[in-house]
């Protein structure tokens, strides 16, 4: 391709970018395609000669597209958001432009160091002390898999590291039951074994029991397990519920254990004031993790890690071979050094597009803006008999089901379960489930970068009419 042609296509691009985010709505918001539907299109062998573009673009409108679910369409409200924004666009074509390799400060010091100013800023925005440096990871599963790895060597003194898990004894990790999975593939990668994840029961509204937590701790240490890391989530991805830090907080300072903070999708809220109240207790934190590409408007992937020892970090993940030495060790962050991976993208740009396009009061706005529009759909839900809401409504997250009369739970299960497939096979929003206590649950997500009242007023009336018109 020449530089013309690059010219050409590119501009192309951009309209076509342009377009796609202008028209999103005109989509169906999850693909109704069948497995298989894609990939037996796409010939089985590559091409022996080039194609066009124009070939490419034609393939990619004809087989492609009808097989995206659109997660930046205003009526997805499924999972959690994996949002995007025209500044987090524009920079990611930068990033792609200039293939930076970000490993050590030598291979790319713009980006080693802009890198290090917004973790500043970002840890700025949300509160954290100033003691804590931060790093960006991929995602949260990476962060997190980060800070039990650091935990399991800090508690044995790097024995493992050196010398292999036999060394140090069972080391014991803590979590509640509504914690992420990648707590338990963390738990598995670093050799811990998921046995030694103990899951700790939750209070009524889905919140870590913190005297349950202690009973289990003091009874592993009378047993003889070594407690190495507890894990406490702000906005747990099935029910948005929120831990106690400080709670958690000080049973791990009491007994000498890591205490990691997952705030993947949360922790966007805490650049709120009034939402800060979530993290009473920071200074029990050894690390904490959110991700800016879930609700902070900074295309996938972008994760904060913040950790209050780094040189605990760096100690658990360097290696110095010949070829990565360098004059300036010492001096600057070798970012290579504060994770897994050795290779790393330029995402600090992406960061940088972002808050500067917004600025913190936009970025405040909008975050404000999403969490008035789930409280709003919340006493929607409420004032329908037939509907019931199953969770505490924190931020973004409702969690609700279809009730009608004298129904009872396997049924209500099933009718629920047909009303959440009808709506998704519908194209017009897309929402999840969960099961809480054993219900089957509807989540509805009000956290996409472009939702409005309106989308939720328009979905909320789809759910209704779809569910009243079920055969009971």
């Amino acid at each position: 391709m020449t530089s013309d042609e690059f010219r050409k296509h590119g501009h192309y691009l951009i309209e076509w970018m342009a377009r796609y985010m202008e028209n999103i709505e005109s989509y169906p918001v999850k693909s109704s395609v069948q497995p298989g539907d894609i990939f037996k299109q796409i010939p089985g062998d590559p091409p022996e000669k080039p194609e066009s573009f124009e070939s490419l673009m034609h393939d990619f409108e004809e087989i492609i597209m009808p097989g995206i679910t659109h997660w930046q369409h205003p009526d997805f409200f499924a999972y959690f958001p994996a949002n995007t924004s025209p500044p987090s666009i524009l920079a990611e074509m930068i990033i792609a432009t200039l293939g930076t390799q970000c490993m050590i400060w030598e291979t790319s010091p713009a980006a080693a160091e802009l890198e290090e100013k917004m973790m500043i800023w970002l840890r700025g925005l949300i509160g954290l002390p100033d003691c804590f440096e931060g790093v960006i990871q991929d995602t949260a599963s990476t962060a997190t898999l980060a800070a039990i790895v650091t935990a399991r060597e800090k508690v044995s003194d790097f024995l493992i590291n050196d010398e292999g898990a036999t060394s140090a004894g069972i080391l014991r990790v803590y979590c509640s039951e509504q914690t992420h999975s990648s707590v338990e593939k963390a738990v598995r990668i670093t050799g811990l074994g998921k046995r030694n994840l103990v899951k700790i029961p939750v209070r009524d509204d889905f919140s870590i029991d913190t005297a349950k937590l202690k009973e289990a701790v003091e009874a592993d240490k009378r047993n003889g397990f070594m407690p190495c890391c507890a894990i406490a989530t702000l906005g747990t991805t099935g029910t948005m519920a929120v831990d106690s830090i400080r709670a958690v907080g000080e049973i791990c300072a009491e007994n000498n254990i890591w205490f990691h903070v997952d705030a993947a999708m949360a922790g966007t809220a805490l650049i709120l004031p009034e939402f800060r109240w979530m993290i009473d207790g920071k200074e029990f934190i050894d690390s904490f993790v959110f991700n800016p590409h879930k609700w902070m408007f900074t295309n996938f992937d972008c994760t904060a890690f913040f950790i209050r020892e780094p040189a605990l970090l760096i100690r658990t993940f360097e290696i110095l071979p010949e070829y990565l030495k360098t004059r300036t060790r010492g001096k600057v962050n070798d970012y290579r050094d504060w994770g897994v991976p050795l290779g790393r993208r330029f995402r600090a740009l992406k960061l940088w597009s972002v808050i500067r396009s917004y600025g913190a009061e936009g970025l405040r706005e909008k975050v404000r803006y999403h969490i008035n529009i789930a409280s709003c759909l919340s006493k929607m839900i409420y004032q329908e008999s037939d509907f019931e809401i199953l969770a505490p409504v924190m931020l973004n997250v409702i969690c609700f089901r279809y009730k009608p009369a004298e129904t009872d739970e396997k049924h209500l299960n099933n009718l629920n379960e047909e009303l959440n497939h009808l709506l998704n096979d519908s194209g017009k929003i897309y929402l999840t489930h969960t099961m809480i206590n054993g219900k089957y649950t509807l989540r509805m997500v009000t956290g996409q970068t472009n939702v409005t009242m309106d989308h939720v007023e328009k979905a909320w009336v789809l759910i209704k009419n779809t569910a009243r018109n079920l055969k009971l």
